[in-house]
């Protein structure tokens, strides 16, 4: 059995970087050393006072230490690490971009006021879940030891739990709308004969290569897109 500190350096680069961030953000806050308003999602104060940084660190709060922060960090440590292990194996560039795609959708979402949520860390964790969901679909999924499910339902799962045990359901649901547009147009859309509308753009892929961000890009490491549907994936293999 590894170490924990053996199990964190294995971790890869953008998974860890997230989750990382997300303790020290909740570590900061409670040791008092901010309060949760100077962070949030607020546009008025985006706007008016130019406070910028709350639309990047908002991103970074999954809430005080609780059972549900720590629900939320297993999620990034198991459904992130898996996708980053997996379909983005050598693909830095494109799960860092998937993210911040996430990012810039749940942004434009939280702009619309019924939408509107003042952290949207839990989305960007349910977006890697709905995305994880999809490309390993058939994957059995044991919930709290009392029921079994495929790895397709899950988020619909977690959301439905979420709101049994009196938790928001806006944030979730924001990120399942924005991990599916991200899977219909780089997955669902591509597999119907269209174009691939949301290629990594190479900024990005420059940005990885220069500050030697995990693994180099290897274009023969690429989704099998020739098959598809709603419980395929994209012929990936769930590791043990």
């Amino acid at each position: 059995m590894s170490s924990p500190a053996e199990f964190y350096n294995s971790l890869p680069p953008i998974s860890k970087a997230y989750g990382t961030l997300c303790v020290l953000f909740t570590t900061a806050y409670q040791f008092g050393l901010f309060h949760p308003a100077y962070i949030a999602l607020i546009y008025e104060r985006v706007f008016k006072r130019l406070e910028v940084w709350r639309l990047i660190t908002n991103f970074f709060f999954l809430g005080k230490f609780s059972i549900n922060f720590g629900i939320r960090l297993l999620m990034i440590a198991r459904y992130g690490v898996q996708l980053e292990n997996g379909p983005f194996q050598r693909r830095t560039a494109d799960f860092l971009w998937m993210m911040t795609f996430g990012a810039f959708t749940l942004l434009a979402l939280s702009a619309i006021p019924w939408f509107w949520t003042p952290f949207l860390g839990v989305s960007l964790v349910f977006m890697l879940l709905y995305v994880w969901s999809r490309e390993f679909p058939n994957a059995n999924i044991n919930i709290y030891g009392l029921v079994t499910l495929k790895a397709f339902y899950l988020p619909w799962a977690m959301l439905a739990l979420d709101v049994i045990f009196g938790s928001e359901l806006m944030p979730d649901l924001l990120g399942i709308i924005a991990g599916h547009l991200y899977y219909f147009l780089t997955v669902l859309h591509p597999l119907a004969g269209g174009k691939n509308m949301l290629k990594t753009p190479l900024w990005v892929q420059k940005l990885v290569t220069r500050w030697r961000i995990g693994a180099p890009t290897n274009t023969h490491a690429q989704p099998d897109r020739t098959t598809g549907g709603a419980f395929r994936g994209r012929s990936y293999r769930l590791g043990g």
